[in-house]
């Protein structure tokens, strides 16, 4: 039943006792926030991001496709202005979530522990959208498990490094935000396949995502590790492009067959797969990411109930499988 019926037929049923106040001047539709004409009875699902980038660029395909695909259901996209635009967000999410107009709000947050004290109030279904965030308000968490496909890249790592005879390889992992829930989650699943290889993490350095500060902290690498690293694995496309143009600018022949691997799946990465500058590409399934966020939040609009955490999926990408992600982001119209 869609979820203005009830309120229908009370309408109606109003209007038939007082003609002459429901004259025919009656609109017949609304106008919603994303500018879209709708039907009184369709459903206003706000989907906030942390911010428009790569993958974020899928996840907001995904959302907009289920949108599409379903004329009772508005799909508004929200972002801030950049990954640490915090006061933004928060903006945004309070808003949302105290406008009677959106009857459900998907939130990707930037700060975890904020958007769980955002909701707590929370009176419409909240979905968590990347990123999890603890809240008894939250119906569910869709996203990548990012333990087990950081650890399935790391297991692809360790096995690229052994194939160039480093059967106990020696990393580096370039992390993101400190205490981010998906960056510390990358974290662990690099560290575990490294050290499950008989490898060593010689250090972490976080960069808060930032691609310059990426490439200064590769640059520290080298420097105090002028004979090389075996691997280099990245929480972020970004700033996986950003270590390996550091290497190259280095002119560090040690570094030449140090294996480097990115997380994320975005165009400029899987290129850059092909050419040879990285080694390996987590690619997170932004797209059905964004298409099962929103269908899960329909899902509880509609009083269905939906697992504690949908896994939108993840694919180790090398030399052995590019063709087929290629192929598979063109039929999506994600591929440029």
């Amino acid at each position: 039943m869609k979820k203005k019926l009830l309120a229908m037929t009370l309408a109606s049923a109003l209007c038939a006792g007082m003609l002459a106040g429901c004259g025919s001047s009656a609109s017949t539709g609304s106008t919603g926030d994303s500018g879209s004409t709708a039907s009184d009875d369709a459903y206003n699902v706000t989907v906030i991001v942390k911010h428009t980038d790569g993958h974020f660029n899928k996840v907001i395909a995904g959302a907009r496709a289920y949108g599409s695909e379903h004329d009772n259901v508005n799909v508004e996209i929200q972002s801030p202005t950049s990954a640490t635009s915090y006061d933004e967000q928060v903006n945004m999410i309070e808003t949302a979530l105290g406008n009677p107009g959106i009857d459900a709000v998907v939130i990707a947050p930037q700060q975890s522990t904020s958007t769980a004290t955002l909701v707590d109030t929370a009176t419409k279904p909240v979905v968590a959208l990347d990123t999890d965030f603890t809240s008894d308000k939250k119906a569910c968490f869709v996203g990548t498990g990012n333990e087990d496909a950081a650890l399935n890249g790391g297991k692809a790592v360790a096995e690229a490094c052994k194939a160039l005879g480093k059967d106990k390889p020696t990393a580096v992992i370039i992390a993101g935000v400190q205490g981010d829930e998906t960056h510390e989650a990358r974290l662990r699943g690099y560290r575990d396949a490294i050290e499950a290889a008989g490898g060593q993490v010689l250090e972490v350095q976080y960069t808060d995502t930032m691609p310059d500060k990426a490439a200064a902290a590769m640059e520290a690498v080298i420097q105090k590790y002028p004979n090389g690293v075996d691997a280099v694995l990245s929480i972020a496309d970004d700033m996986a492009l950003a270590d390996a143009k550091v290497i190259k600018d280095s002119g560090n022949t040690n570094y030449a067959d140090t294996v480097l691997c990115g997380f994320d799946g975005n165009q400029s990465a899987i290129e850059a797969v092909m050419d040879g500058s990285l080694t390996i590409d987590i690619a997170q399934m932004g797209y059905d990411m964004g298409y099962k966020a929103v269908e899960a939040a329909v899902t509880v609009l509609e009083g269905g109930s939906v697992e504690s955490f949908i896994d939108s999926g993840s694919k180790v990408i090398d030399s052995s499988n590019i063709d087929e992600y290629v192929s598979d982001m063109k039929s999506k119209g994600l591929w440029e």
